[in-house]
């Protein structure tokens, strides 16, 4: 059975301060050791960003919607979990509507900062000890970003890789179910759930490409430091280290990306906007506005400039493992009004490649800096298995993440 987060308090209780969840079954307000359950992933609670479907639980996307009738059905990736073992304990905060307009979520190693978007309350959870592992989504940084923010192992899978059926996709060909963990070996046995358990190819010596991608925003001292330090560390361990630059193809990306985001969360919130538009917070009506005035032809000429990416970006990295590259631009912003940027991860939601964040190190206020890593497409466990085999080599944390005893926003 795998051991689920010990507490000597409800997940109720821990999360006075963080406001992570949206919604806790009866269950996970009482004290008690999970029923025994078989399965590979037995016992194992876990936390369902609130745009997926949890039969029983309601569904409200981060919305002030008037009614949200409790799902009948468990959405397709929560009912893998389930036939695994596994149990939902209740539904994560999210933007609304896993857009920009934050949730109440805090960040758990200082309460002031953001914990990052849309996925928030996800990777809180999992930061704060509350539970294991959570699902997020992420359509331009929301695993990643989060992941970073709160200092966790954050995975987004190669896109189509988890079913989104039982969730509210507002954009088709970004839209990507994956994870939070407090390390990639639990990950990895999530992934399994969803892709299975085959042994994935091994390459030696390691080649990495790290691409500091300055076209896409502007790292500060201390992230800077960590992936220098990172891409010295690998390095140190044998593996072939080769600085890359892709300056149009960053630029382009960022702007394909803005253009299908746009076109596509505009047509899949307009049923909302229509029926309940006072649910809807500026920032999101803003978004519709926008994606409603772009033309079938300019999004007709984006999605084949994706595909063209898409061959460029194989073809250019065709012989590394790993790209490593910032997951965030630093550490956490002080503030809730924002979530933060997530301009180092959209190239790679447009492209639709593997992704995992790997928690590294300290920046300012003692908040968490880590790494992006990034996987070929449908190469998912490869790139969990090189992922699993490189984070000792290059974690350099020197405390632990915070627990539901610190939360008052104090270093540790």
């Amino acid at each position: 059975m795998i051991e689920s987060e010990a507490s000597s308090c409800t997940i109720a209780e821990q999360d006075r301060d963080i406001r992570a969840w949206a919604h806790l079954a009866p269950d996970a307000l009482t004290e008690g050791p999970p029923p025994r359950v078989g399965g590979p992933l037995a016992g194992l609670r876990f936390g369902v960003k609130d745009v997926m479907d949890v039969r029983g639980m309601p569904t409200r996307h981060g919305a002030a919607l008037k009614d949200a009738p409790v799902a009948r059905f468990d959405a397709a990736c929560v009912a893998m979990l389930r036939a695994a073992g596994a149990i939902p304990v209740g539904k994560t905060v999210t933007a609304e509507f896993a857009y920009m307009a934050p949730g109440p979520t805090r960040n758990p190693w200082r309460l002031a900062h953001t914990p990052g978007g849309s996925s928030s309350g996800s990777a809180a959870a999992v930061a704060a000890g509350m539970v294991p592992m959570c699902l997020g989504t992420q359509t331009g940084g929301s695993i990643i970003r989060p992941a970073a923010f709160n200092g966790v192992v954050g995975f987004k899978p190669s896109l189509g890789r988890v079913p989104r059926t039982g969730m509210l996709v507002s954009s088709d060909s970004l839209d990507t179910i994956g994870w939070f963990t407090r390390d990639v070996a639990l990950c990895r046995q999530v992934a399994a759930v969803f892709m299975g358990d085959a042994p994935p190819a091994a390459s030696s010596p390691l080649r990495v490409a790290v691409m500091p991608a300055p076209e896409a925003g502007t790292l500060d001292a201390d992230a800077r430091a960590v992936l220098d330090q990172a891409a010295a560390d690998l390095a140190a361990r044998g593996a072939q280290v080769t600085w890359q630059e892709a300056p149009a193809l960053f630029r382009t990306a960022l702007e394909v990306h803005g253009c299908i985001m746009r076109y596509e969360v505009a047509r899949g919130l307009l049923p909302v906007l229509q029926a309940e538009p006072e649910a809807l917070r500026p920032v999101t009506r803003d978004c519709i506005r926008q994606g409603l005035a772009i033309t079938a032809g300019e999004y007709d000429q984006a999605l084949a400039r994706q595909a063209q990416l898409r061959a460029e970006w194989l073809d250019r990295l065709a012989e590394f493992d790993v790209i490593l590259t910032p997951s965030a631009p630093g550490t956490a912003p002080e503030g809730h009004a924002s979530t933060g940027t997530s301009v180092f991860n959209r190239t790679w939601s447009l492209l639709g490649w593997p992704c995992i964040h790997l928690p590294l190190g300290e920046g300012q206020h003692g908040l968490p800096l880590g790494v992006q890593c990034i996987g070929k497409p449908g190469r998912d466990l490869d790139l969990l298995t090189q992922a699993e085999r490189i984070h000792p080599w290059l974690d350099r944390r020197r405390r632990q993440l915070p627990d539901s005893n610190h939360a008052a926003g104090t270093p540790r």
